[in-house]
């Protein structure tokens, strides 16, 4: 009965046939594809910080397309190299995924030195860090201006507003002392990327002293878990004190486990020459305004 069906309607025959084989084409075609994408298959995506991009293009054999978002000169590294990437290392990514990184240049790009006269501290530092230049050292000296910013050199020599210099260049801060003797607190930076550790610390009037990468591999994800002086919330030491900074390799979970597990050594607290004046409190200014601006 069906072929007397088809006999006597061919044209529906041939429909039939096209029909069947076009399925059969878009199955197979479907099937290649997944084949030779791996389509479904998913790899743990690297930690590439630290790693030339040169290198990782040369070796690349699930073919990631490296897309260069940001570059930042940091004259410590050479240029090319991976400081930061997206997605971040171990992440389930498949081949052929765009990886966003940011690299160092090979050279510093020109920047203009900001107005910094008669600033506070914790602005000049903010200002600084906006013009793509850092912060140094913090001197103090005898002056009725106090936290008042006074001098900007770099490498010894006086700089000035307007200035170009190379971006990432270090620019040292002479600031006023102030009538009076005054102390500060070491802030908390526990569980902080170094730059913000060092912002907290440059913009509380301390210096940066030495820094311990314990086996840091990957810098731009390292935070602080330890200072000297260490963070009391209550023992104030001098202006320009250096305070020394420990980092390490962390995960989200485990600055949050850095955090939680701190705890106040209390053989750091002792009373300072300082305890009568608080620089961080709005309504300890001995009557005047004291130039700190919070």
């Amino acid at each position: 009965m069906n072929t007397d069906f088809f006999k006597k309607y061919p044209l529906v025959k041939h429909l039939l046939y096209m029909i069947g084989v076009s399925i059969i084409i878009v199955v197979l075609a479907f099937l290649l594809i997944k084949t030779i994408a791996r389509q479904g298959k998913e790899y743990e995506l690297p930690n590439i910080c630290g790693t030339s991009l040169e290198k990782l293009k040369d070796d690349n054999p699930l073919h990631f397309n490296y897309v260069i978002i940001d570059s930042v000169y940091d004259a410590e590294s050479e240029g090319g190299i991976v400081i930061q990437q997206d997605p971040k290392a171990g992440t389930m990514v498949k081949t052929h995924r765009k990886i966003y990184v940011t690299v160092t240049t090979f050279a510093p790009s020109d920047v203009v030195l900001p107005e910094l006269s008669n600033m506070t501290v914790r602005s000049a530092v903010s200002a600084l860090e906006a013009a793509g230049l850092r912060c140094g050292r913090l001197s103090f000296v005898d002056s009725p201006y106090r936290n008042v910013i006074l001098e900007s050199t770099s490498k010894g020599k006086m700089v000035y507003a307007g200035q170009k210099m190379d971006q990432g260049a270090v620019v040292d801060l002479t600031v006023g002392m102030g009538e009076q003797p005054v102390g500060t607190r070491v802030p908390f930076v526990i569980g902080q990327a170094p730059a913000k550790a060092r912002r907290g610390i440059l913009s509380a009037s301390l210096n940066v002293g030495q820094e311990h990468w314990e086996d840091v591999t990957d810098r731009s994800s390292a935070v602080c878990y330890k200072l000297y002086p260490d963070y009391t919330g209550v023992t104030r030491y001098p202006l320009g004190t250096y305070v020394d900074v420990w980092y390490c390799d962390a995960t989200e979970a485990d600055v949050e486990r850095i955090i939680s597990n701190f705890k106040v050594d209390s053989s750091q607290i002792f009373n300072t020459q300082f305890d009568e004046y608080d620089p961080y409190d709005p309504d300890d200014d001995y009557g005047f305004d004291d130039g700190w601006d919070w």
